[in-house]
């Protein structure tokens, strides 16, 4: 982009932390427990370098940005743009300020500190003390966004957590049902939108439905219709009456059964005894930070979307809305928006974001 004097300095810095939050998202499901991250280089308003984290143990955005610069010179006359405080510790990978300092890079512009106990604004105060011009604060809110479940979990603790269902036009998830019956629901969305349902599952570090789910509808809660990585599944079952017959108890990938029986391990299937008795979304929160996972998709039926919500533990629901009525059956859960309910057209179906601010 060539320089024009009459464009103000802090719009360049705006759209060039813009370029940073494009790229991070390409690492979105890859990189947990890590931050979603992207950096660029400018020299002159030319972006000579960029990159961002692509999974986790690999190679932090910064570093790839720098390693592409083929005039090692031109940094120290540069600016690095990066969507999140660079790291001063040493994990998995060096210190990105200790190479950011030794390329003799100038100006640092960030877009948000990071709130890892371990960085936490130490990043930038080492930065400041050798001499670097730092800008933080670029697009703030939407550096913040892009990590919203990184965020959640330093933040509050507990895992970011998404709720999603499907509704009939006249607010109906199913039909009245038993466990093993032969009548299963007309599906509310198109095969299409299983697709779609199916990439958010590789963005979530776990996924998870209730005893009834599990029992009428026999889940397998992986990934069929996209690629990536499967969650983790979680599933209740307080006097562990699931049968071995069910996918959720094939062994075939990381399962947790919440349960009041016992607490123990048999090969991927991992019983993790609760109290049924007192709130379950706080004690599986409990657990979920406990072991480090930053998000959870609940899935499940409404008993168990309705306890997530009158809890007040979701951030935000994902809500599909058929064309079909039902005229009786399993109602829908009852949420109410604390901000705009933003509305998307999927085809023949609608799908309504709530977000609990």
């Amino acid at each position: 982009m060539p320089y024009n004097e009459a464009f103000p300095a802090m719009e360049y810095d705006s759209i060039y932390m813009e370029r940073c939050i494009e790229l991070a998202i390409n690492g979105l499901g890859k990189t947990a427990p890590n931050p979603l991250v992207g950096s660029v280089i400018v020299h002159n308003n030319l972006i000579i370098g960029e990159g961002y984290h692509h999974r986790y143990g690999d190679h932090h955005a910064e570093v790839r940005a720098i390693s592409i610069v083929r005039n090692r010179e031109l940094l120290k006359d540069s600016t690095l743009y990066v969507s999140l405080e660079p790291c001063c510790h040493h994990g998995k990978t060096p210190p990105c300020t200790d190479l950011i300092l030794e390329s003799g890079i100038p100006r640092v512009v960030i877009g948000t500190t990071d709130p890892f106990d371990e960085v936490a604004g130490k990043g930038i105060a080492k930065l400041r003390s050798n001499g670097c011009d730092v800008k933080v604060g670029v697009l703030k809110d939407k550096c913040r966004a892009l990590n919203k479940r990184f965020f959640t979990f330093h933040e509050k603790k507990r895992p970011y957590v998404i709720l999603k269902w499907a509704e009939t036009a006249d607010g109906y998830i199913d039909t009245v049902r038993t466990p093993g019956s032969v009548n299963r629901p007309t599906w509310i969305t198109s095969e299409k939108l299983r697709m779609l349902v199916h990439k958010w599952r590789t963005e979530e570090a776990s996924i998870m439905v209730g005893t009834q789910t599990a029992l009428k509808d026999n889940p397998m809660l992986n990934i069929r219709d996209w690629h990536g990585p499967s969650p983790i599944r979680l599933v209740t079952d307080r006097f562990l009456k699931l049968p071995g017959t069910l996918h959720l108890m094939d062994g075939s990938q990381p399962t947790v059964i919440f349960n009041e029986v016992k607490q123990e391990r048999e090969g991927q299937l991992h019983y993790v005894r609760i109290s049924f008795r007192e709130k379950l979304p706080e004690q599986i929160m409990q657990y979920l930070y406990a072991e480090g996972i930053q998000s959870l998709l609940v899935e499940g039926g409404r008993q168990l979307l309705q306890s997530f919500i009158d809890d007040g533990l979701w951030d935000e629901a994902r809500i599909f809305t058929g064309k079909q009525f039902f005229g009786n059956g399993v109602r829908a859960p009852e949420i109410i928006p604390s901000r705009p309910v933003s509305y998307i057209p999927v085809g023949t179906e609608s799908l309504y974001l709530i977000y609990n601010a």
